[in-house]
């Protein structure tokens, strides 16, 4: 019989492909995975495993490059983000439908954060894309989705690794995937993680938002010490330092029986283009960890 997991994916933005490779390696060292929670990435990862798409999803990733990723995004360059990211969830859809989260095969939960009450949200039933997209909605990045006076905004804001909203069996172990550690990275970043390619598609467009800001916050535009500090790579940075810290607290009162761990460091929030080095990432992480746990059971 085989041992069945209840898997919790955190979040992280392109660092959450990694969920790929543990789910890849979980299932070759056959673990069954019989229940899953996730917020952000991990929401959406998890929410395709759970529909039983992950093939479809993973094969379009991987064939992704850097202009493609390009042109599936949709600025908006609004007060509420600069994202809408619909037009990525468009593209999904069109080889993985929607799903109700409660007829999926296995039970799933989405972490949201209500932001009008202050609170966190597990989604457990509904429209499995419609839970994605709130799920993933990064402040000030991703526009947040409106819903019955409601404001729903990125589930890490309040609970990174939701290793406390994931349903469980008699018997199943807990494993948790971080892949907001704090532990060192061994392999240097190629890119920097501020989208700086992003500004050369554009032909300045983010430099023009740029501008915007110094308009709205005039009295910090010529000071040095904001100097060489882009826009993305202040918020990949602080939302990192945020995320890693709620986690490693979440981890410590709701411990796993296993933590597989990507550094911080490894890779930008917006690198989806480097998907296949991602994925592999995240499958040596989960075969360190599980070759850990196996030793400490014997």
């Amino acid at each position: 019989m085989k041992q069945k997991v209840a898997l919790v994916l955190g979040s992280g933005g392109a660092r959450g492909t990694a969920h790929i490779g543990v789910i890849r390696e979980l299932e070759k060292q056959g673990y069954e995975i019989s229940s899953i929670s996730g917020t952000s990435m991990g929401a959406l990862v998890g929410g395709i495993y759970a529909a039983g798409k992950l093939d479809e999803y993973e094969s379009w990733l991987r064939s992704l490059s850097k202009m493609d990723i390009f042109n599936l995004v949709d600025f908006t360059l609004s007060t509420n983000g600069i994202i809408k990211a619909d037009k990525v969830l468009r593209e999904i859809k069109k080889f993985i439908p929607d799903h109700k989260i409660e007829e999926l095969p296995i039970n799933y939960a989405a972490v949201v954060t209500d932001l009008k009450q202050k609170k966190e949200v597990v989604i457990t039933e509904g429209s499995l894309f419609g839970a994605i997209r709130a799920s993933i909605s990064i402040p000030f990045v991703i526009t947040p989705v409106l819903k019955n006076d409601t404001v729903f905004v990125d589930g890490g804001v309040l609970n990174p690794v939701p290793t406390n909203r994931v349903a469980r069996q008699k018997d199943d172990i807990l494993i948790a995937v971080d892949v907001n550690s704090r532990i060192p990275n061994h392999k240097p970043i190629i890119d920097n993680p501020d989208l700086g390619y992003f500004e050369k598609l554009t032909n300045g467009k983010l430099r023009d938002f740029q501008k915007r800001l110094t308009r709205l916050f005039p009295a910090h535009a010529n000071k040095k010490e904001n100097a060489g500090v882009g826009y993305f790579h202040l918020i990949s940075e602080t939302s990192s330092l945020m995320l890693s810290q709620i986690s490693k607290l979440t981890l410590e009162i709701c411990p796993p029986d296993i933590l597989i761990a990507v550094s911080r460091q490894s890779y930008g929030t917006f690198d989806f283009y480097r998907a296949e080095e991602i994925i592999e990432t995240g499958r040596n992480a989960a075969i360190e960890a599980i070759n850990k746990y196996k030793k400490q059971k014997k």
